[in-house]
């Protein structure tokens, strides 16, 4: 969907189709007459923006088969889909029953992410609407931290460097400007925006800079504001924003919270858990289940947050919550200035198929009506924070 701020500048709106299992072209043609398509008609869309996610084995097929590109930029036009944006932070494999970290490999110090990274820019050069400003690629914040050496950061800030020259190469041969964005992410080598202000500077910052992931930002108990005023002040732009929420417990030493928490453990994602920094020591757990095995604190029960997307548009069930209201801050934070301070904005909650049992869509219908819903609720969030009606 689009959106207009008042300096007359277009905002592009999208869902995420890293919710929807896909390693082919076939799979990725299915999902939009299936999810796609109809989430457009339930919000009576005349068009609806996707964040792509192509994983490596069809990003190199459309990368070097004009037909299989033109096959696809097709069957977008005829169901009203349009593509700005594409998630480039998996690589495969991400709907396999157990990812957990390797949704990090490779990382930016392996030359084939780099290869992957420049596939999909050369794509989405393909796919940008002709009255688009420019197309945004969202990546792993360098990579995991564990085992991270000053090799691998050599290695990576080259990866980067030969990524600012491809995207400059395809730039001239396409005459579309495509950016790619690190996304912080509790626990990698860039875990915050503080990280970013101070691992990225140097870059070329007219095509490569930061996707700012709310409820990563939220898990970290950073406030938006601050942290674009960060970035703004390291000269980092907001190449995208993925506007999404996380899993909150005000009281973990509640044992009925406790129970609550314990139907969000689950294998397949990684749900990094943070303790409010407010207390005397940190605590940082690299899963939820990690968390869960810490003995409860009856004289510190700080609030956690877990990196577990819940739907935007509603909280999950009590005892828990969820940090809508930093996501609201975000929200206004990124839109309501002179001038937006990122122009591409995509819904991101990939763990519909992991939510525990009764929160989960049963059907392909109930999933579309979640995404429509989430959409529905962000587009009148962004109305709120001051962006107009896009009437052409």
């Amino acid at each position: 969907m689009r959106l207009r701020h008042p300096d007359g500048s277009t905002v592009h709106l999208a869902y995420c189709t890293n919710v929807h299992p896909a390693e082919d072209l076939d799979g990725v043609l299915a999902q939009l007459a299936v999810h796609a398509e109809p989430v457009r008609e339930r919000l009576a869309a005349p068009s609806l923006g996707l964040g792509l996610w192509l994983a490596h084995d069809v990003a190199r097929t459309l990368a070097t088969d004009a037909t299989a590109l033109d096959r696809l930029r097709r069957e977008l036009s005829t169901r009203g889909l349009e593509v700005v944006t594409l998630n480039g932070f998996p690589y495969r494999g991400f709907h396999e029953p157990v990812v957990k970290r390797a949704v990090y490999r490779p990382d930016w110090s392996d030359p084939a992410r780099l290869a992957y990274t420049l596939d999909l820019a050369r794509v989405l050069s393909a796919l940008l609407p002709e009255d688009a400003a420019r197309g945004s690629i969202s990546t792993l914040p360098l990579g995991w931290r564990a085992g991270w050496t000053p090799g691998h950061q050599d290695r990576a800030r080259r990866g980067l460097d030969e990524l600012a020259e491809g995207l400059a190469k395809s730039e001239s041969d396409s005459g579309r400007r495509v950016r790619v964005g690190l996304e912080p992410e509790p626990g990698c080598v860039v875990s915050t925006v503080s990280d970013a202000c101070a691992r990225l500077t140097g870059l070329d910052t007219e095509r490569v800079g930061v996707c700012l992931d709310v409820c990563h930002l939220a898990v970290d108990f950073e406030d938006p504001p601050s942290a674009l005023r960060g970035l703004a002040d390291a000269g980092l732009p907001v190449v995208k924003a993925q506007l999404s929420s996380a899993l909150q417990a005000d009281d973990p030493s509640d044992p009925a919270v406790r129970r609550a928490l314990a139907r969000f453990a689950e294998p397949r994602f990684l749900h990094q858990t943070r303790a409010e920094p407010a207390g005397p020591r940190p605590e940082r757990w690299d899963d939820l289940d990690l968390a869960l095995r810490s003995p409860a604190d009856d004289a510190d029960p700080r609030p956690w947050r877990v990196h577990f997307h819940v739907p935007v548009h509603a909280d999950p069930e009590p005892p828990l919550t969820a940090t809508g209201p930093v996501l609201t801050d975000a929200i206004r934070a990124l839109v309501h200035g002179p001038h937006p301070v990122t122009d591409h904005l995509e819904v991101e909650t990939y763990t519909w198929s992991v939510l525990p049992g009764r929160d989960r869509p049963s059907d392909d219908e109930a999933l579309v009506a979640g995404i429509a819903a989430e959409l529905a609720w962000t587009r009148q969030q962004l109305l709120a924070a001051g962006l107009l009606e896009h009437t052409s």
